[in-house]
């Protein structure tokens, strides 16, 4: 996995202490909302939603265009905000401390013809492919079937808003 430039920085300063960093999910449908657009990331293996670290100043739905673009070479469009969570804690191979405040947005390819072309367009993925929404990869992380199940509730309901952890225990 690439460490954006600033996280190293911050890196040299904090070692490997918690590092509190804003990220971002895609869920990105077909133009029919049946099928979802997966990577199987390098790291771990698994099945995944697409997401990423948002650099410094940028607008979290830029961010999230253009990490689905970095990963899959899919361009999106934003449609919705569907969860705001905050990420245990994860400890990576190399001793770093993370923990994220995470912003999961509804996608849909600007042009779906194009997106059926999707391939692992950087060294996050070993690759990339459409699921049926309701038959996603048996090694899908349990984080994304969270996202990808509240993205699904705020779908059936979009008025109530999106998901967040309302603080009443």
């Amino acid at each position: 996995m690439a460490i954006p430039p600033y996280v190293s920085a911050l890196r040299t300063r904090i070692g490997t202490d918690l590092l509190w960093l804003p990220g971002v999910t895609a869920v990105v449908l077909d133009a029919d909302g049946e099928r979802i657009l997966l990577g199987r990331r390098a790291d771990t293996g698994e099945w995944a939603l697409l997401s990423g670290i948002l650099d410094p100043g940028e607008e979290p739905a830029a961010g999230i265009v253009r990490e689905v673009r970095e990963e899959t070479g899919v361009d999106v469009v934003v449609e919705a905000l569907a969860a705001v969570t905050v990420t245990e804690q994860v400890r990576y191979p190399n001793g770093d401390l993370s923990q994220y405040l995470d912003l999961c947005f509804v996608c849909r390819p600007a042009d779906a013809e194009a997106a059926q072309r999707a391939y692992a367009a950087d060294d996050e993925s070993l690759e990339v492919a459409w699921f049926d929404v309701d038959e996603v990869p048996d090694a899908f992380a349990a984080t994304s079937a969270v996202r990808l199940d509240r993205t699904l509730d705020f779908m059936l309901a979009p008025a109530r808003g999106p998901w967040f952890g309302r603080g009443d225990g």
